[in-house]
């Protein structure tokens, strides 16, 4: 009997546990369990490369893909960074001690990075190799990593920095400031004014040094020195743009009869110049020309404005109200006249009438004829 009694106790406490795991009540913490989530896991690849890229140690330049502007690295720059920098291996947690052409396959794979080709494939005339940066790129048929002649794009955002978060907001505040400067009182003007004439005279005053010292050395030496070697380009980052020193020289030297021919084009250019050149009483003209332009808009303001409307308008009604009385006036001087025709001609006024009358009535047996 005991033997049962225990049995069905342990029949009854069994059914209670399924009830519990069935429906019945549970514990806090296991309800808690299914709605805490788990938050996703960011791809250690995808860490990675963002590490990767935000280092400035791993030289990169920006080109034209596709009709996009993508920022890219050569594999074998790649492969130097990460020899000499090994902690960056550690993000990748288990495959830290991959080969760096395994790693950069898995880029691939992941479309983290995409192998991309250079579009000109032939030597340019005069020069003696093909550019070690190319701007201008395209997709590479087979897209595996590789050292040689290998260039690779990133193809994810870069996150945003600070500073481009402040310049995300001060531009439109720029631009509000621009469209405002009419408004402006007149020292803020006259500041603005010689600000913006100063910072495009420094640019054009540079064009022109560059220029010149690049035809000196070129006619004199046949060497092609661009100091400032990017100011011009669209693709660069603006690091590269305020570089001073030139870039090596890696075209062939030219002929000296190109540099006589091309020396001689220069000096009559410049006699033609000299000869054209506006004479001293044109150049005043223009000066003041332009003088009393740039006063119209200095000396402009609101309150000018308002009294210019003001006197407008108000010219325009006595204008208007001169008009009115002048119409009114020769308005009833022919009728007057007429009148004094009409007293004095009564015949002419009644032949005038039976006239009228006779085309009426003309005019009436034609539309009858026609129907």
């Amino acid at each position: 009997m005991a033997g049962k009694g225990a049995k069905a106790t342990a029949a009854k406490s069994a059914d209670k546990d399924k009830g519990k795991k069935a429906g019945g009540p549970v514990s806090r913490s296991s309800r808690a369990a299914p709605q805490e989530k788990s938050a996703p896991k960011k791809d250690v690849y995808q860490l990675f490369a963002e590490k990767v890229r935000d280092n400035k140690q791993l030289e990169s330049r920006w080109a034209i893909m596709q009709e996009t502007r993508v920022e890219y690295f050569r594999g074998k720059d790649f492969t130097t960074f990460i020899k000499n920098h090994p902690e960056v291996r550690e993000i990748l947690g288990p495959d830290k001690d991959l080969e760096v052409e395994d790693i950069v396959n898995t880029l691939l794979t992941k479309d983290l990075v995409i192998r991309c080709d250079r579009v000109m494939k032939t030597v340019r005339p005069g020069k003696k190799k093909l550019s070690s940066w190319p701007a201008h790129l395209e997709i590479h048929n087979e897209q595996v990593f590789t050292e040689n002649d290998g260039f690779f794009a990133w193809m994810f955002l870069k996150r945003r920095t600070l500073w481009q978060t402040i310049l995300s907001f001060v531009w439109p505040l720029f631009a509000l400031a621009v469209c405002l400067f009419p408004v402006y009182p007149y020292q803020c003007k006259i500041v603005v004014l010689y600000s913006c004439a100063g910072a495009l005279l420094f640019i054009v005053s540079i064009l022109l040094l560059r220029a010149a010292i690049f035809g000196i050395l070129w006619v004199l030496l046949g060497k092609r020195v661009w100091f400032f070697p990017n100011i011009n380009a669209e693709e660069t980052t603006f690091r590269e743009l305020v570089r001073f020193w030139p870039e090596k020289d890696e075209g062939e030297r030219p002929k000296w009869t190109s540099r006589l021919f091309y020396a001689l084009v220069a000096v009559l250019v410049i006699l033609l110049l000299r000869h054209h050149a506006p004479d001293e009483a044109a150049r005043a003209r223009y000066q003041k020309k332009v003088s009393n332009i740039i006063d119209d808009v200095l000396e402009w303001s609101p309150k000018l404005a308002i009294s210019g409307m003001i006197e407008k308008h108000t010219g325009a009604n006595m204008t208007e109200a001169s008009n009115y009385t002048s119409t009114a006036g020769t308005s009833h001087a022919p009728s007057s006249a007429e009148g004094k025709a009409t007293e004095a001609n009564p015949d002419t006024q009644a032949d005038s009438d039976e006239i009228q009358d006779s085309e009426y009535a003309d005019d009436t047996r034609t539309r009858s004829s026609k129907a």
